[in-house]
């Protein structure tokens, strides 16, 4: 395991989340820094700042340092030359998650797609300083050097977009044949382990890996299950997080795209967050959804992790995130089995009500 010193913000909720990625990139932390901002042009924090950041990586001597905001190419570069360490931002440490988690050959072109994506926008200003004459051998790249490893990038791009494209239609005839077969389908989504992989396994009996660390499933996992007397298909999709970067949501579009053609999307939200992240994390999944093209009237809210909540309690929820007057939502604890029969129930009402507006069509 490497160590790391992080910098992120005084929030509780973002130290929380910086903390997770940290977990789940497998890097200790052996300093938290917080700072009220991490937008100083030159290396994203203040001058007095770097002379604290300095005498602790002599001190600590980790690995890297974990920055918890997007950086640009010169910010990034800048810090690590004056530090004389590697500095990771926040997007290029989801990226070593995703590249550690990936398990399948189309999720790991798909992590490979969103690595060469973000390295696209670093050549772009790696180029840019080349042809301006400075910081030539900018991160080891020679100043004649730069120009071919852009055009690398975007050959490799091609490349692994069009093995992606084959992954999608072949995504598609599944989708056709399970359609001729009259297989109605369901899809889990959500933040980062909200509890989708727990609530999948519970309604399958699947025993996928469940875990606290963000981002355990990158893969979508389909699976059969009996919904009265109906077959009826589910499946596990990726979790949202925010600051998700739009390049990242691209390169995972093959996999995304199945919420747009599923029947029910069920949204599993932890309704033991506090009401200030609870807000921000459904906000991010909601607003993923609806750019992924997801109709409204096809999500069913899952407000999970409440076995040991009151009603009052679980009330509360949901009038924090405004879903009070809609009548597809439900209390459950994926863990312990609360509701999950209700919630099967619900879903085919939903069934039932979508076969009958396609009967009147």
């Amino acid at each position: 395991m490497k160590s790391c010193i992080l910098i992120t913000y005084y929030d509780d909720d973002a130290i929380s989340e910086a903390e997770g990625l940290c977990e789940a990139a497998g890097c200790k932390i052996l300093h938290l820094m917080k700072q009220e901002f991490l937008s100083s042009p030159k290396f994203g924090l203040s001058g007095g700042k770097i002379d604290d950041l300095k005498n602790l990586v002599t001190k600590m001597r980790p690995d890297v340092i974990v920055f918890d905001e997007v950086m640009k190419p010169s910010q990034n570069y800048n810090l690590a030359a004056e530090l004389k360490i590697q500095v990771l931002d926040r997007e290029s440490l989801i990226l070593e998650i995703f590249e550690s988690r990936s398990t399948s050959t189309e999720s790991k072109m798909q992590v490979k797609l969103a690595q060469l994506r973000y390295e696209m926008s670093r050549a772009r200003e790696k180029v840019r300083l080349s042809k301006m004459g400075e910081q030539p051998g900018f991160m080891g790249i020679g100043k004649f050097e730069v120009d071919v490893y852009y055009n690398d990038i975007k050959h490799r791009m091609v490349s692994i977009k069009s093995k992606l494209q084959k992954a999608g239609k072949q995504r598609e005839l599944h989708r056709q044949s399970r359609k001729r077969i009259g297989f109605r389908t369901i899809s889990l989504a959500g933040y980062t382990s909200a509890g989708k992989t727990t609530l999948f396994n519970s309604m399958t009996g699947e025993k996928n890996e469940e875990d606290h660390k963000l981002f355990t499933t990158l893969t979508t996992t389909v699976r059969k299950f009996k919904l009265d007397r109906e077959w009826v298909l589910i499946s596990d999709t990726v979790g949202f997080i925010s600051k998700l970067p739009a390049y990242l949501i691209e390169a995972f579009k093959s996999t995304l795209e199945e919420l747009t053609f599923t029947d029910i999307v069920i949204v599993v939200i932890d309704a033991n967050e506090k009401n200030n992240e609870l807000k921000k994390k459904f906000a991010s999944c909601y607003k993923t959804l609806m750019e992924l093209g997801v109709k409204r009237q096809n999500l069913l809210f899952a407000f999970n992790k409440t076995e040991s909540m009151n009603d009052e309690k679980i009330l509360e929820k949901v009038k924090q995130l405004d879903l009070l007057e809609n009548k597809n939502w439900i209390a459950i604890s994926a863990k312990s089995g609360k509701n999950i029969e209700k919630l099967k129930m619900l879903i085919k009402q939903n069934f039932d009500s979508t076969t009958k507006i396609n009967s009147a069509d």
